[in-house]
C-alpha cells in the first residue's frame, strides 16, 4: 500500500469516507455505556469497512471508527503524535518506506508480540515478517498488510508498432536482466520515435533499488550510498537510459503522469501489485485490452506495502492489538484482496489460495496478476532500509529527475546526488 495504494488517485481518496464521523480527539475518544472505543487511522482505503462491520457484529462491547487522509499527511500527522504522546489512533498503518523512522522511537509502540503476534511468524513471506520485527526476534512492531511485489505493465499496440512480442511470457525473456530491459528500450524507441519506454526515471531506479538486500544503509544502519557498487550501477543505467530519451519525464503520481497514462505516452511502466489500479483508473476503461503485464528484470521484486502497528499511548492496547490481527489475518487478507481494492496478501497460505492464484485483471488482457504477483513475491529477499533511508534515497530521485529536464548529464547527477545526500545525513 504505500507509495502502494499511498498514491491513489485524488478521486480514489476523496472518495474514501470514515465508517463514522470522526472526533477531534484521539485514540479512547468517545466511550459511552461500557463500550470500547477504537479508531483506525490509515492513508487511503484499505478495504477495512466490511471488515470492521464483520468485527462490530461479533464484538458488539467495541466501537470502531476509521481515520483516513492522504499518504504523507497520514504518516507526518503520526509522526507528531508519536513525538506529543496523543493523537494517535489506536491502530495505525504505516507504509513500508517509514518504517524505518518509526524504528527510532520503537519504544512509543506496542510490542505485537506481548499479544501473541509471534505465533503468526509462520504465516508470513520472510522477508514481510521481518520487515514488520524490524531484524529482531523478540519485537512486533507491526501485522503486515499487503505486498507491492514487482512487474511491467506493458502497451501491447505500442509493442506491435515497433516490431517486439506481444505475449507476456515472450515480452518477459526479452528481459531478463535490467540491461536487457534498456537495450529493448533502445530497440524501441529506434521504431517507435514519439513514444518514450518508460514513465519515470525515478520508478525505474525505486524498482531497482527495492531489489537490493542492502542499498543506501546496511545491516548497522551505517550509509554505504557511496561504496554500494549497485546504488551506482542502477543509477548510472537510469540516467543513462534517461539521457537517451527513454523517459517520458513525467513526475510520478502528478496529474501530468496520469493524463500521460491515458494518452499512451510509454510503452512500459514498473508495476508493483498495487499499481495496475492507478493505470486503469488513468487509462480509463477504452484501453482496457491494450495493456498487458509481464515479469520485471530481474526476478521478483517489492515496492510498498503496510503494517498495522498499535501505538503505547493507546488506553485500550490488548483489544487494539486483537482488532489489527483479524484486520491482517487470513480470512481478511483474502477478502480485501478479491474486492474492490485488490491489495495483494502478505500471507503465504493467500498467496497459494487457489482463487487468489487464479484471479486475473480483465483490463490487462486477462493478466494472471494472482499468480504474477504472488511469483514476484515469493521470490523477493528482505530489503534493507537505514532509519534514514528517505533522507538518503530523495537526492538521488531529484539527481534523476535534473538529467529528465536536460540540467545534468548522468555524471553531474551523480555527483549532484552524492553532495545532496551527504547534506541531508549530516
Amino acid at each position: 500500500m504505500g507509495r502502494t495504494r499511498a498514491r491513489r488517485t485524488a478521486a480514489a481518496l476523496a472518495a474514501a469516507v470514515a465508517l463514522v464521523a470522526v472526533p477531534a480527539c484521539g485514540s479512547g475518544a468517545g466511550e459511552s455505556g461500557g463500550k470500547i472505543t477504537l479508531t483506525v487511522a490509515t492513508f487511503s482505503d484499505f478495504g477495512y469497512k466490511p471488515l470492521i462491520e464483520e468485527y462490530r457484529k461479533s464484538h458488539p462491547d467495541i466501537v470502531i471508527k476509521e481515520r483516513i487522509s492522504q499518504f504523507d499527511q497520514h504518516h507526518n500527522q503520526l509522526s507528531t503524535q508519536i513525538a506529543s504522546g496523543s493523537g494517535a489512533a489506536d491502530v495505525v498503518a504505516i507504509e513500508e518506506g517509514y518504517l524505518p523512522k518509526f524504528r527510532s522511537v520503537k519504544d512509543k509502540f506496542t510490542n505485537l508480540a506481548d499479544h501473541g503476534a509471534a505465533e503468526r511468524r509462520s504465516e508470513y513471506l520472510g522477508w514481510k515478517w521481518e520487515q514488520g520485527t524490524l531484524g529482531t526476534s523478540d519485537f512486533v512492531m507491526g501485522y503486515g498488510t499487503d505486498v507491492g511485489s514487482l512487474a511491467i505493465c506493458y502497451r501491447k499496440d505500442l509493442f506491435a508498432q515497433a516490431g517486439l512480442p506481444t505475449e507476456r511470457d515472450a515480452v518477459g525473456k526479452l528481459w531478463p536482466t535490467w540491461d536487457d530491459y534498456f537495450a529493448t528500450g533502445e530497440t524501441f524507441r529506434a521504431k517507435v520515435r514519439d513514444k518514450a519506454w518508460f514513465d519515470s526515471s525515478g520508478n525505474i531506479f525505486t524498482a531497482m533499488m527495492n531489489q537490493t538486500r542492502y542499498g543506501f544503509f546496511d545491516a548497522d544502519d551505517a550509509y554505504i550510498g557511496r561504496t554500494n557498487p549497485k546504488v551506482g550501477e542502477f543509477f548510472r543505467a537510469t540516467a543513462d537510459a534517461t539521457a537517451d530519451q527513454q523517459s517520458a519525464n513525467l513526475q510520478p503520481f502528478s496529474q501530468q503522469w496520469n493524463a500521460g497514462i491515458k494518452q499512451g505516452r510509454m510503452a512500459t511502466m514498473t508495476c508493483p501489485a498495487w499499481m495496475t489500479g492507478q493505470i486503469k483508473t488513468a487509462a480509463g476503461e477504452a484501453a482496457a485490452g491494450t495493456w498487458d503485464i509481464a515479469t520485471v528484470p530481474g526476478g521478483g521484486g517489492n515496492w510498498g506495502g503496510s503494517f498495522l502497528a498499535v501505538p503505547k499511548q493507546s488506553k485500550h492496547a490488548k483489544e487494539a492489538a486483537e482488532l489489527a490481527d483479524f484486520l491482517t489475518s487470513a480470512a481478511s487478507q483474502k477478502k480485501i484482496f478479491t474486492g474492490p481494492v485488490g491489495a495483494l496478501p502478505s500471507l503465504v497460505s493467500v498467496l497459494d489460495d487457489p482463487e487468489v492464484r487464479g484471479a486475473a485483471q480483465p483490463f490487462f488482457s486477462d493478466a494472471p496478476t494472482g499468480r504474477i504477483f504472488a511469483a514476484s513475491a515469493k521470490s523477493l529477499q528482505p530489503n534493507y532500509r537505514g532509519t534514514k533511508d528517505q533522507q538518503a534515497r530523495i537526492p538521488f530521485g531529484n539527481a534523476l529527475q535534473l538529467v529528465e529536464q536536460g540540467k545534468a548529464d548522468p555524471e553531474e547527477a551523480w555527483d549532484k546526488a552524492l553532495s545532496e545526500a551527504d547534506k541531508n545525513l549530516r
